[in-house]
């Protein structure tokens, strides 16, 4: 199952006369992160980073689905999920360069990412990748062969939650007492058993899947509403599930969406 919140944060510079630069932050609440391109039943993606490719004429990922359909057809990519991934990210990576945005040594902002999840044809269980442009164009698999969850964007809450410590505490530890990679690997060895929520991920039923994602959104959003800093979790909560017999299936998402939605036709 999939699902995103809908806030999308814009960062603005502004001067007071003779003082310092101050950043402001706007939020919208109805953006669309969660994707499915119409007719690919066994498929579905989320997306978070960077809000927009372009930018005197900035588009979300979400504006480039119609071209992406016809990309889809026209490439003929194949069944599995690893093979959607893979046009998906070579899609966007070609609008990347049509909009004129950075070369890759020379781009200072986030990535654009997207979690892509699944069915191969015939498999037992599903598989997640994940692509990052325009830094690691190429899919990452997650949890291959096992299971479990995969977050990102604001993501300190939620890994505090299921975790059991903040993602920037071990690259602290790290620095402070001079340890190498593999001295880590053996302390988060040693420190995750405990520390992690103990959720038996291969046993949950789908709708347990869809409520402790939700748990995790609302609750990123509400505790964000009372800390300071950028509160870029918000809007409603968008959830799809996708099944071996049923295929992408809405569960919830915003009004806007239902309107737009189209029946699926071919891949």
């Amino acid at each position: 199952m999939l699902a995103a919140d809908s806030r999308v944060t814009l960062t603005a510079q502004q001067k007071a006369p003779d003082g310092p630069i101050s950043l402001i932050h706007s939020t919208y609440d109805n953006a669309t992160k969660l994707l499915h391109v119409d007719g690919c039943l066994n498929v579905g993606v989320v997306t978070y980073g960077l809000g927009a490719i372009g930018n005197t004429q900035p588009r979300t990922a979400h504006s480039f689905i119609s071209e992406l359909e016809k990309y889809m057809k026209k490439e003929k990519h194949g069944d599995l999920v690893g093979d959607f991934a893979q046009t998906l990210s070579n899609f966007f990576a070609e609008r990347w360069v049509d909009h004129g945005m950075p070369k890759v040594e020379e781009y200072q902002g986030p990535d654009m990412i997207f979690l892509i999840a699944g069915y191969d044809p015939d498999a037992p269980y599903g598989r997640v990748f994940e692509v990052q442009l325009p830094r690691n164009p190429a899919p990452k698999e997650w949890h291959k062969e096992t299971f479990g969850m995969v977050w990102g964007g604001q993501q300190d809450i939620a890994t505090r939650l299921l975790n059991g410590y903040d993602p920037q505490l071990m690259p602290i530890i790290q620095k402070m007492f001079k340890k190498s990679d593999a001295e880590m690997q053996e302390l988060r060895g040693a420190i995750d058993p405990i520390a992690q929520m103990p959720i038996p991920y291969m046993f949950l039923p789908l709708q347990d899947s869809i409520n402790l994602s939700i748990l995790i959104i609302e609750t990123t959003r509400t505790l964000q509403s009372y800390s300071i800093g950028v509160r870029g979790v918000g809007g409603e909560i968008d959830v799809a599930t996708i099944t071996r017999s049923g295929g992408f299936k809405p569960y919830r998402e915003k009004s806007v969406a239902r309107l737009y939605r189209r029946e699926d036709k071919e891949c």
